[in-house]
């Protein structure tokens, strides 16, 4: 077997590890990146966050033109839409990002084999490659970033044709004319926003009690709300217990897990978006002295280290918040810690989530009801974004945006938004949160006028009954 010498290799291109990768080479680290897929980016932008906003993005574009141009004195008396073009469309901004990915390693000097890696004792990792000999790199640091994959439903069986899992449906060549989504997440959500903005009669099914569950309860209701309006079907509190194709339909029976009670749905397609495992299998991790659970997961240190000497995990495959920039965030403390170089742990209740549905959803912090499960005596503020001008030159008047701060004190513990650009206007709040600051000198920060972000600004004061147009 080919053995050759370096001082980091990083398992998996995603934005974790092509993060890693170019960080260690750029600190002097000779770098090697191991890649089973042909084009560089990961899940998150040949199967995942990219190109599911793409598609969002060409949904909010048709939306405009179909019904919400003339609001605003334009007629567009001939809008179709094209579906082939939507999907060439979609894919020219993936290939532009794993171009761009590729130019980057490039430019640090980073190696990038491809195949599979996998752990071979002490800082060994095996590359296998279909057809080819296997080979051998032996490097003091090893960072593995291989990420997540669609999680399965016990019993249901993805066909790609009528069962689909988000890998599927992004590449489907038609809009289905119906379709049963499981889960309510921000995959979920995702997907129903896009299918039902192109036609599609939408259902979408939830086993907790409110959709995007990880989100501030409020913002939850809001989104329901939302949903309800574009005419998709939710049923949260109910689960699955039956899937099964009849002919060109897929046939489910949910169970009210509150009263038992059963409804049967049938689409002509499903989509499974129950969340999301790691993708750690046979990746010879636990053989190496890492501890990894019943699910997959891999625990870390602060500084992101396994219990196997040498061997760093990020991302998805770590028990943190399965984001694209939770990876990215962890790939500088593992690359910098690998190198020597003094660096700060990832605070990961300053994470922020976003969900791109329309309205969008976006939070960094405690919601109310994590804030008030820690101990917290909480008091709150909020802001309607129909009280914003910017909001009504846009015709986006739903949504608001709250804060959670502490009932005694300056502390600011979390901020949640609905609304238009909320995914963008929540790193103020990210910014704010991760430097400390305090509630006092924050809403003195003059926001300015006529903006989105003043809103932010409006519940920053209504938490100290000073609201200025609340």
């Amino acid at each position: 077997m080919n053995e050759r010498t370096c001082d980091l290799v990083v398992i998996g291109a995603g934005p974790g590890g092509y993060v890693a990768a170019a960080r260690g080479a750029r600190l002097g680290l000779r770098t090697v990146l191991v890649e089973k897929d042909e084009r560089l980016g990961g899940t998150c932008l040949l199967r995942g966050c990219i190109p599911t906003k793409a598609l969002l993005q060409s949904a909010r574009t048709w939306e405009l033109c179909r019904k919400g141009a003339k609001t605003f004195g334009v007629d567009v008396p001939a809008a179709a839409f094209d579906w082939g073009r939507i999907q060439k469309r979609k894919e020219a901004v993936v290939r532009k990002g794993a171009l761009g990915v590729a130019a980057l390693l490039d430019g640090a000097g980073v190696e990038v084999v491809r195949g599979r890696g996998r752990l071979d004792g002490p800082g060994r990792v095996i590359v296998e490659r279909p057809g080819e000999p296997a080979s051998c790199l032996l490097a003091p640091k090893i960072i593995v970033a291989t990420g997540s994959a669609a999680s399965a439903v016990p019993g249901v069986q993805p066909d790609g044709e009528r069962i689909l899992t988000s890998d599927h449906l992004l590449e489907i060549p038609a809009v289905p004319p119906s379709l049963i989504v499981l889960g309510a997440g921000a995959v979920g959500v995702e997907f129903a926003d896009v299918a039902a903005a192109f036609g599609a009669e939408v259902t979408l099914v939830e086993m907790l009690p409110r959709v995007l569950p990880l989100e501030d309860a409020d913002c939850s209701r809001e989104i329901e709300q939302a949903l309800a309006r574009r005419k998709i079907g939710v049923f949260c509190g109910h689960r699955a217990v039956r899937v099964a194709r009849a002919g060109d339909l897929v046939e489910v029976e949910l169970k009210d897990l509150a009263t038992g009670a059963a409804v049967t749905r049938s689409a002509t397609h499903l989509l499974l978006a129950v969340g999301r495992r790691p993708v750690t299998e046979g990746l010879g991790l636990a053989e190496a002295g890492a501890v990894v659970d019943r699910r997959g997961f891999v625990q870390t240190d602060a500084f992101q280290q396994t219990a196997a000497p040498g061997v760093y995990a990020i991302g998805d495959i770590t028990l943190a918040p399965q984001l694209a920039h939770t990876a990215s965030a962890q790939a500088l403390v593992a690359a910098g810690h690998a190198a020597g170089r003094a660096v700060t742990p990832v605070d990961l209740d300053l994470i922020p989530s976003c969900t791109y549905c329309s309205p969008e959803v976006a939070s960094v912090g405690l919601t109310e009801e994590e804030a008030r499960a820690r101990g917290h005596e909480v008091r709150v503020g909020r802001f309607p974004m129909a009280a914003l001008g910017k909001a009504s030159i846009l015709n986006e008047l739903h949504g608001f945006v709250k804060v959670v701060a502490e009932e005694a004190g300056d502390r600011v513990l979390g901020v949640h938004m609905v609304g238009p650009h909320a995914t963008d206007l929540i790193a103020a709040a990210v910014t704010a949160l991760s430097f400390g600051g305090g509630l006092a000198t924050w809403s003195r920060v003059v926001h300015p006028h006529p903006t989105l972000s003043e809103g932010l600004q409006e519940a920053l004061l209504d938490v100290q009954g000073m609201s200025a147009h609340g």
